[in-house]
Formats: C-alpha cells, structure tokens, sequence
C-alpha cells in the first residue's frame, strides 16, 4: 500500500502539535491526463508505452489518496488497475458507457477512504445517456463519486472531468452543467472538483464556479503559477489543468514536473492538491515524498 506523505508544521502559535482531527483529515488528490495511449505516431518517443512504467512509479512516490486521471484507454486503464496496488477505480468509457473511448477514471486508496456512491454523466444536453454536447469535438463526461474518510468517518465528494478542447459553447455549458450537478449530487458537502478543463482560469467560462467554489492554484498560501500543459517541451506551455473546492480548508497546490525517469510523462504535468475536510486548531502542510 503507497502512504501519502504528511509533514507536520507549526501555524500561528509555534507549535508542532497537531489535532488528530485535523492529522486524520488531511488528504491528498491529483489530477493528471496521462495523454491517450492511441496518439503512438505523433508522439514518437513520447508515446505511452515509453512513458507508462514512469506513469506508474510517480504516482506510487506520490501516493495521493484520490486520483483523477483523464484521457485513459482500456489498455492504459488495465495497465494502471494490474499496477495501483491498494487502489480502486470507478469511470466508465465516454463512448459507450462500458469500456469504449477515453475514461476519466477516479482512482481511490482503500485504506483510507470508501466508496459509498458514484457514477457518470456526459457534457452535453441528456447528461445521462451517452452523448456528445453542443460543438463538442468529443464526447466528455464527469465521473464522480462520494467518499467517507476511514480515519475520522467524514465525508466529501470527488468529481474528475476533462472539457472540449475545441468547442468553446461545450466548454462554457459543460462548466454551468457540473456546477448543477455538483448542486445536485453534492449539496452542501465538502467537494473537490478537478480536471484538464482546456481554459486558463481567468476564461469567462469558469464565471458560473466563482463565489460556489474556489480555484486551488489561488486559495493555497503554498502555490506555484507554472504551466500545466507542456506539449513535450520546455518552452511554452499553459495553465489549463485545475482543481477547485468547497467546503474543506486549501493547504497545498503544486505542479509535478520532477524528472520521474523518462523527458516527459506525457503532455501535461499532474496538478495535487492537499486539504483539510475538518478544520481543526491547527493546520497541517503536506508534501511530497
């Protein structure tokens, strides 16, 4: 079983206590598109299976508590399930609702949440069937569930999803669309939403999510402002990978693009976010192993 790694830090008063609330609520989450495995002929030596045992051995040193994967494959996705030992997996293929075309997986660490409820719905105007939405290039869907945190018994929501990269109406729908959802599934409960969304976060498409969420990257005293998207280069770049919440108290947002053994993992670079899900007397930083 991968552990994530908590450091404790003293906060305001001085002192290196730290509340077992607090130490029991603190978790980790990452966002992350691993870049599809079927682009093989234009990534050339970038391509999935040069990248994939890399892929596998950061999130094991990482070890995050939930993961939010986009553009996966049915071949990437029974390569990670055979290789995230400790891990579990909810998500469903956006093209036929099964195995079929790229699934945004939601991956869970089981010994330290479970699972009590989830599922998919796509971007488009019948969310609930499979389906492709206004000016959409592709098919795009939300995978979600709710989780109960083992250690304290609270509970939150996770959602993953991955916008249009070429419609600019399906990204601005698809956004008021997760919003709703959000509303609907989560309500008032802690929730964390994350994701490839295609958009810096000062696009106007984010509007609907401004005074319901907030956006990780800003809400964290310790932050970073690099790029998330490389395109397989050192030059260039944007920031279109974010992570948003409600209702559980921002510690950590950082962007991974250590050397994990091969140039690059793939096209963008994971994004993690470390939060509280009960705020406590103290506060916790989280870090890296």
């Amino acid at each position: 079983m991968f552990a994530f790694a908590v450091m404790c830090a003293s906060c305001g008063n001085g002192s290196n206590a730290v509340s077992n609330a607090s130490q029991a609520d603190t978790l980790g989450i990452m966002s992350f598109n691993i870049r599809n495995s079927g682009a093989k002929s234009e990534d050339g030596k970038n391509c999935w299976d040069n990248r994939r045992e890399a892929v596998a051995g950061m999130i094991a040193g990482t070890a995050p508590v939930m993961i939010g994967l986009q553009e996966m494959l049915p071949d990437q996705v029974d390569f990670l399930d055979a290789r995230l030992d400790g891990y579990m997996r909810i998500g469903v293929g956006r093209d036929d609702g099964i195995r079929g075309g790229e699934m945004m997986a939601v991956y869970y660490d089981t010994a330290k949440v479970d699972l009590i409820d989830g599922g998919t719905f796509w971007l488009s105007q019948t969310p609930d069937t499979v389906s492709r939405g206004w000016d959409a290039a592709c098919n795009r869907t939300v995978t979600w569930g709710r989780f109960v945190n083992k250690d304290s018994g609270n509970e939150f929501f996770f959602f993953n999803t991955h916008l249009d990269h070429m419609g600019q109406t399906a990204r601005q729908e698809g956004v008021k669309l997760v919003k709703d959802r959000i509303r609907q599934i989560a309500g008032d409960m802690p929730t964390v939403l994350c994701g490839d969304m295609n958009s810096d976060s000062d696009d106007p498409i984010f509007t609907p999510l401004q005074g319901y969420m907030q956006l990780a990257r800003t809400a964290c005293a310790d932050t970073d402002t690099m790029r998330t998207y490389n395109g397989y280069s050192k030059d260039g770049g944007s920031r279109i990978d974010h992570v948003f919440f409600k209702g559980v108290e921002p510690l950590r947002f950082s962007v991974m693009d250590e050397d994990y053994g091969v140039p690059y993992i793939s096209d963008h670079y994971p994004v993690c976010f470390d939060f509280v899900l009960k705020g406590g007397e103290n506060m916790l930083s989280a870090g890296k192993k």
